[in-house]
């Protein structure tokens, strides 16, 4: 077998259409069962009870802010700690070859390092958590959107994405660790709310209450908004993101609460950043990235019209750095799908960055002169006259969240055209190569950085034009839009950002401009093609409902979207029944409706009820018969406490015995299921079936005819199917991909 066979074998082509929907992804039961245990429950409730549970919900929001700072604190001490190592062992080594000559073996150490730390990154997620990978902000607005998406709020998912961030990092590639934050604030939060354990098999018996998927949703949201506060020090913009980006559905006690865990956050990270750097009491290092920026210089309202050349540029650049990703991603897909694949990739990819950066600064000749206030973290002088240091090494020999600040911050003069300009166009294309490699890692910091090169840039041929002392022509400011444009024309988010950009730089005065360049931004990158987070769902074929249906569907009715014949059950059914419709692995519904009984010609019978797959399989295990109920022997009765113990890891239904003799046994559902299911007539049209399903977090939509008899059951593929192409309404396919 030659060498051109065995990589063409490897590299096996896995098939990707994106006109699929697929068929893996399971609902969340958002919408609470009002069964009589549920309302017995509620009727037992003292008011002093509801303010305990109001208060609990608060003590949660707390924890979950207090431990996301933590892990933000860790994350950031790692990163600092092993990137300094790096950077001062290589910086060492250029001094010492770089009069003597041998620098490429700087360069091989400097790509060794990148890539040992990518490996062993990459290695941990491709083999152990593939979840794990990227940001985790599309996984977590779709679990919020109400998906299943296995694994993503795990105990393990955490663990793999803090140790899989700070080794992506510190081995120098394009990427943050912010994004990330918001993944491991949602899995804190996932954790935290239930009071146990499923991954280590421990309950702490606290929290039962809240072990559904409606609370579990919210404190996920809160989870989410406290890792944005804690990586940009923005808590106002965490409760905005969690409402713009992340939650698909608010209520305004959210807010508070939302708010309240992402000041705790900040508090918690600030904090001990301050006592790990000597300086207890001192807590004005606003987040992760601490921007910093403090431009005293006076705001000119004119200057909004000098800041117009960036409303396009950066939707545009955002919609090319979508375009390109879109395509890498799909070949990622295709061919390089296995784990052993995908951490080569990640290790090239950290070897071409060091080597290509490396490159950028020996053949840069742009050397600034070092004064004794540089804030310079590792100065390289290379070729430079002796009191001075490589400007491009600044960009490039730095974490991204270091580069980004000596880009906002450093004095006119700091940076040549040239090397502007040049570093926005091959850090564009390291970044696009990055995202979506196989490692923890988000984007957010990278498109700042970019942003912030070009609008630098447009900054000082501005100063060149007039007059250098002008007070209007500070190349810092003009970093800080550039690099609001350039992130809003990737990720598409504007009031959230907004509000992110403006704490993070702790300087209120350019609110106005940044809103109109990032409603631009969004403007024309949506005409080109979506933002990189719905681009990433739509590539794993995710049922994800937007906020409105699709246009032009109002001719589409319920009979026509929904799923038929539905698989009822009555009543009172036979036990053999329900567990040989709940093993048909062909269909594996999770909704069952429940109806007077059916005829004998088999004809639909009138709605009663619905009941959920999860609540059948815990019937089933405690062995809820109606002959025993009615027998001598004592059955304990069934309390809500053993369906939440059951949560959220029901046992499949293949674990559980059922004799032959129990096949013959009845089970009374009236006790268990809703009896007030949602249901529309089947003309209603899709647009109002969509509205009703989103607007209230359904997983199941009950369709009837003109006497109430169940005729379909509208979920979410149902809906999710149907989309606005180029040619008009379009229909995915479903598939098991």
């Amino acid at each position: 077998m030659t060498v051109y066979d065995i990589v063409k074998s490897r590299l096996k082509e896995i098939p990707h259409n994106e006109k699929l929907l697929s068929l893996k992804y399971e609902s969340l039961d958002y919408d609470n069962s009002e069964n009589q245990l549920f309302l017995e429950e509620e009727r037992r409730m003292s008011h002093m009870g509801f303010r305990c549970l109001e208060i609990r919900r608060w003590v949660i929001c707390g924890l979950i802010g207090f431990l996301t700072g933590l892990i933000a604190c860790l994350i950031d001490i790692a990163v600092e700690e092993l990137a300094g190592y790096k950077y001062s062992a290589v910086k060492q080594n250029i001094e010492k070859f770089t009069e003597f000559g041998g620098l490429s073996i700087s360069l091989i150490l400097w790509a060794a390092l990148n890539s040992a730390f990518v490996m062993v990154g990459a290695i941990a997620v491709a083999f152990f958590e593939p979840i794990a990978a990227g940001s985790g902000i599309p996984q977590i607005k779709c679990y919020l959107n109400g998906v299943k998406i296995p694994c993503v709020v795990r105990l393990k998912t955490l663990a793999i994405k803090v140790f899989g961030v700070i080794c992506s990092v510190a081995g120098g590639l394009a990427v943050g660790k912010e994004g990330p934050m918001i993944h491991s604030g949602a899995v804190v939060a996932a954790g935290v709310s239930q009071g146990r354990s499923t991954s280590l098999k421990k309950d702490f018996k606290i929290f039962e209450y809240f072990r559904r998927d409606t609370e579990k949703r919210d404190f996920v949201s809160a989870g989410a908004a406290a890792g944005v506060s804690a990586a940009f020090g923005a808590p106002v913009g965490g409760v905005l993101f969690s409402l713009e980006e992340g939650a698909s559905f608010w209520n305004q006690m959210l807010t508070w609460r939302i708010f309240f865990a992402s000041m705790i956050s900040t508090f918690t990270l600030n904090f001990f950043l301050s006592i790990y750097h000597g300086k207890p009491g001192e807590l004005s290092s606003p987040g992760l990235i601490n921007f910093g920026l403090e431009l005293t210089l006076e705001y000119i309202p004119f200057e909004s019209f000098l800041f117009f050349p960036y409303y396009f540029p950066g939707g545009m650049l955002g919609a090319l750095f979508n375009v390109i990703n879109y395509w890498l991603t799909i070949f990622r897909i295709r061919y390089i799908h296995r784990p052993c694949l995908q951490v080569m990739e990640a290790m090239l990819v950290a070897a071409v960055t060091a080597t290509v950066a490396f490159a950028m600064i020996y053949f840069s000749n742009d050397c600034q002169p070092l004064g004794q206030d540089s804030t310079e973290e590792y100065p390289l002088q290379l070729f430079c006259a002796d009191g001075e240091y490589n400007s491009m090494a600044t960009a490039f020999f730095n974490t991204p969240e270091r580069s980004v600040r000596s880009l906002f911050h450093n004095p006119p003069g700091s940076y040549n055209p040239l090397t502007l300009g040049v570093f926005t166009l091959v850090y564009f294309v390291l970044a696009v190569w990055t995202y979506g490699l196989t490692v923890s890692a988000g984007v957010f910091i990278p498109s700042l950085l970019i942003g912030a090169a070009w609008g630098r840039l447009f900054g000082i041929l501005l100063s060149t034009i007039t007059s250098s002392q002008s007070i209007w022509a500070d190349p810092g400011k003009y970093a800080l839009i550039g690099a609001a444009a350039q992130l809003g024309g990737i990720v598409r988010m504007t009031l959230s950002l907004t509000v992110i950009m403006v704490e993070a730089t702790g300087n209120v005065t350019y609110g106005f401009p940044i809103m109109l360049v990032l409603m631009t931004a969004k403007i024309v990158g949506d005409y080109f093609i979506e933002g990189l987070y719905d681009i990433h769902i739509k590539l794993q074929s995710v049922p994800f409902l937007h906020w409105d249906a699709p246009p032009t569907s109002h001719w589409l009715t319920a009979r026509e979207v929904m799923s038929s014949p539905v698989t009822c059950f009555n009543r009172v059914e036979r036990v053999g029944r329900i567990v040989d419709v709940l093993s048909n692995t062909s269909t594996n519904h999770n909704g069952f409706p429940v109806v007077a009984h059916t005829t004998e010609n088999e004809e639909p019978g009138k709605i009663c009820g619905l009941i959920l797959r999860s609540q059948l399989i815990v019937l089933l295990k405690h062995k809820v018969f109606v002959e025993r109920a009615s027998s001598r022997l004592s059955q304990r009765r069934l309390q809500l406490k053993d369906f939440r113990d059951a949560y959220p890891r029901f046992p499949p239904i293949q674990s559980i015995h059922v004799s032959q003799d129990e096949r013959e046994c009845m089970m009374d559902l009236n006790e268990f299921m809703n009896p007030t299911p949602y249901t529309v007539p089947q003309e209603t049209s899709l647009p109002r079936v969509f509205k009703l399903f989103r607007a209230l977090g359904l997983r199941h939509l009950v369709v009837v005819d003109d006497e109430n008899r169940v005729v379909g059951l509208v979920t979410r593929k149902d809906l999710a199917r149907y989309h606005l192409g180029k040619d008009g309404l379009e229909e995915l396919q479903l598939a098991q991909t």
